[in-house]
């Protein structure tokens, strides 16, 4: 048994560590880039809008700084503690190691509501492109969890089976919808930015996205921090969380909302990136522990700083060329969901 002071201790310290972890980690996805600017200059620009100081600087550099690679990195690790903090709620709700947002079908159907209203005009100029896809998020996991319980998907490996075959299907459909729907009404260079903007894509974003997903990435860990307990509780199932007295329809809505609102703002705003939600949380259960005290705040700094990197690495792989960030979660997602699958199976 570890002493109750060592678990203590332990979690003080990677609390006091996060901010030094995700402010080293917004330093490194500016700092790194397809042109090299050295490191004082990064410094500087960021003191000077800061108003700290008053230095020189070359416009260029400023603006390359400033209101593209620092405000890429923000929105970066917004989405990745958004994405993260999603798959951890739904891993815990449902007790399916495979639960993400992206495998659930979400994703698909944020991507498919934002697109509705972005070209085919859904909602007659009254939705945002975030409430769109707010919409489309809520109904393909309605369609996703219904189709589910028809099939007998509950908790085991065959109902984690039956629920990611569900995910599945709801995915093709609501992608099929969004092909159908670019294909319907959107003019030929609409439908290159927008397939480009699919796979997960943070080239376009500037502060006044960060405006959005700042909140919303707060707001979406606030909300896992202030429901620990009740986290804690759905791991023993929803039986087990009644008999302490937590309120499991509510608990269910409330956390099921908060995971499908971040999902939706985030692919509003950067796209479909895949992944996130299940490599990100069966990391951090390694390294914390299974207790969402420390899992839930451990998740997000991690999710934050994961996709800051996979931001870094989208723009340098290639020399003169920027993939889909979702390209490069998918690579380091897919070996992780192929590990989770062999770690549950039958013993």
């Amino acid at each position: 048994m570890v002493p109750k002071a060592s678990k203590t201790n332990s979690g003080l310290r990677m609390l006091l560590l996060a901010p030094v972890v995700l402010s080293g980690a917004l330093l490194f996805g500016t700092a790194v880039g397809e042109t090299r600017i050295p490191l004082d200059v990064v410094f500087s620009v960021i003191s000077m809008k800061l108003g700290v100081s008053t230095p020189v600087i070359d416009p260029i550099d400023a603006g390359v700084i400033w209101h593209y690679r620092l405000s890429r990195s923000v929105v970066a690790a917004c989405c990745g503690a958004g994405l993260g903090i999603s798959g951890l709620i739904l891993q815990a709700l449902l007790r399916n190691p495979l639960a993400d947002p992206y495998l659930l079908g979400i994703s698909a159907g944020a991507s498919t509501g934002a697109v509705a209203v972005a070209v085919a005009g859904f909602g007659a100029g009254l939705l945002s492109l975030s409430a769109g896809a707010f919409i489309g998020a809520l109904l393909s996991f309605a369609l996703v969890t219904l189709l589910a319980h028809a099939a007998g998907g509950n908790i085991g490996l065959r109902g984690a089976g039956i629920i990611i075959l569900a995910g599945i299907a709801g995915s093709q459909m609501f992608n099929a919808m969004t092909a159908f729907i670019i294909a319907q009404s959107a003019s030929a260079e609409q439908a290159r930015g927008i397939m480009f903007w699919l796979l997960g894509n943070l080239s376009g974003v500037r502060w006044p996205d960060a405006y959005l997903a700042v909140p919303a990435g707060f707001f979406c860990v606030a909300i896992a921090i202030w429901n620990i307990r009740t986290l804690d509780a759905f791991t023993f199932g929803t039986d087990s969380a009644a008999s302490l007295g937590i309120d499991v329809r509510r608990a269910q809505i409330v956390l099921i909302g908060t995971a499908a609102f971040a999902t939706a703002v985030m692919v509003s705003i950067a796209g479909a990136i895949g992944f996130v939600g299940l490599v990100v949380p069966h990391a951090m259960r390694i390294v914390v522990g299974i207790r969402h005290g420390r899992l839930v705040p451990a998740t997000a700094i991690a999710g934050a700083v994961f996709l800051i990197f996979s931001d870094v690495a989208s723009r340098i792989i290639i020399p003169g060329q920027v993939l889909p960030i979702g390209v490069i979660t998918a690579l380091v997602g897919a070996p992780a969901f192929a590990i989770v699958m062999i770690k549950g199976r039958p013993k």
